[in-house]
C-alpha cells in the first residue's frame, strides 16, 4: 500500500500512513486522536487497518472519554470480558479495560500482570468476538513487554492444499475458563476433558465479510478441541496449526512507547506479549469493538 497523505484539520500537518517493513502493520503520523476526525481522514485510517491489520499511532495523550470517543468511530463498543477480581477496574468508564501489573493498596488496578501472554485472539470464547481492539499506553517499563502480531490471512494462504481441505468446515471450541495470562476466570472450574470445554464454537477458517479473504481462526490453544474428531487427532491437528500460525514470517514486533495507540483486527490477527520486570509499572487502557457473525 503506498503511503497516503490527507490534511487533518485537527493538526497543522498532513496525516501520513506508512506501511511497516514487517509482513503487516502501518504507522500513522500527523493525527491527534483527542480531537474529532474528519470523515475522510477516518476512512483512510480504516482502509489502512483493513489492508495492514495493525495500526501504530505514536505520541497520543488521551483521557478515557477521548479514547472512548475515538473508539466509537469503529462501531459499537463491546464491554470488557470478566476479570478474575470480579468488579470493573474503571466503574466510571466500564467500556474501558485496564491492562496492568500495578498493585495499589493491595489491590490490582488491572489485568494480566507482568508475565508472558501467549499467542491468542481476544474473547473468541463468545459467539461474536470483538472485530477490533484499541490499546493506549499510559505507562511503559524501561524494557520488556513487547507485543507481537501475526497475520492469519497470510498463515491460511501459506497452508498446503491438503491441510486447507482438512480444516475446511471444521469447528473448534474456544475455551472461556482462562484469560490470556492463564488465570482462571471467576465462576469457572479447571478443564479436565477438553471435549467438555465451555466456550463458543467457531470455524477454523473464517471468511472476512468485506474482502472475502480466508483466515485461520484459532483463538487460543489451551483447552481447544475440534468437534467430531478423536481426541488424539484433534490434539495433533491443533498442534500443527498453532506451530504454523505462530511462525514469525507472518508476524511483526512492537516495542511500546508511552503515548502509543495500537489498533488491530482481532478476527484476523493473533497477538502475544513478552514478560517484563514485575517491579516496573506498565499501565494501558483498552477498548474493543463489537464483531459480526462469522462468514464460513
Amino acid at each position: 500500500m503506498p503511503a497516503s497523505e490527507s490534511l487533518c484539520p485537527a493538526e497543522a500537518t498532513p496525516m501520513r500512513i506508512r506501511p511497516l517493513s514487517a509482513p503487516l502493520g502501518a504507522e500513522i503520523d500527523g493525527v491527534n486522536l483527542s480531537q474529532p476526525l474528519p470523515l475522510s481522514a477516518f476512512a483512510e485510517i480504516e482502509r489502512a487497518w483493513r489492508e495492514r491489520l495493525v495500526l501504530v499511532i505514536r505520541d497520543q495523550r488521551l483521557s478515557d472519554p477521548e479514547l472512548i470517543a475515538f473508539s466509537r468511530n469503529w462501531g459499537e463498543l463491546d464491554p470488557p470480558g470478566p476479570n478474575p477480581y470480579g468488579a470493573p477496574f474503571l466503574p466510571e468508564h466500564p467500556e474501558v479495560n485496564v491492562i496492568s501489573n500495578v498493585v495499589e493498596d493491595g489491590k490490582p488496578i488491572g489485568n494480566l500482570g507482568a508475565g508472558e501472554a501467549v499467542w491468542h485472539a481476544d474473547m473468541t470464547y463468545i459467539d461474536r468476538p470483538p472485530k477490533a481492539a484499541i490499546l493506549h499506553a499510559l505507562e511503559i517499563p524501561p524494557s520488556g513487554g513487547n507485543t507481537y502480531f501475526a497475520d492469519m490471512f497470510a498463515a491460511y494462504d501459506a497452508l498446503g492444499a491438503d491441510m486447507k481441505s482438512r480444516i475446511q468446515g471444521r469447528i473448534a471450541i474456544h475455551d472461556a475458563s482462562l484469560n490470556s495470562a492463564g488465570q482462571l476466570r471467576r465462576g469457572y472450574e479447571p478443564v479436565t476433558d477438553v471435549r467438555q470445554t465451555r466456550g463458543a464454537r467457531h470455524p477454523l477458517v473464517r471468511t472476512d465479510a468485506v474482502t472475502g479473504r480466508k483466515a485461520l481462526f484459532l483463538g487460543r490453544r489451551t483447552n481447544s478441541y475440534i468437534l467430531d474428531m478423536e481426541l488424539a487427532e484433534s490434539e495433533a491437528l491443533l498442534d500443527a496449526l498453532w506451530a504454523h500460525a505462530g511462525n514469525m514470517r507472518f508476524a511483526m514486533s512492537h516495542e511500546w512507547r508511552r503515548g502509543d495507540v495500537l489498533i488491530w483486527n482481532n478476527l484476523s490477527v493473533l497477538h502475544r506479549r513478552d514478560p517484563f520486570d514485575p517491579t516496573a509499572r506498565r499501565v494501558m487502557h483498552r477498548t474493543q469493538i463489537k464483531g459480526e457473525e462469522a462468514v464460513r
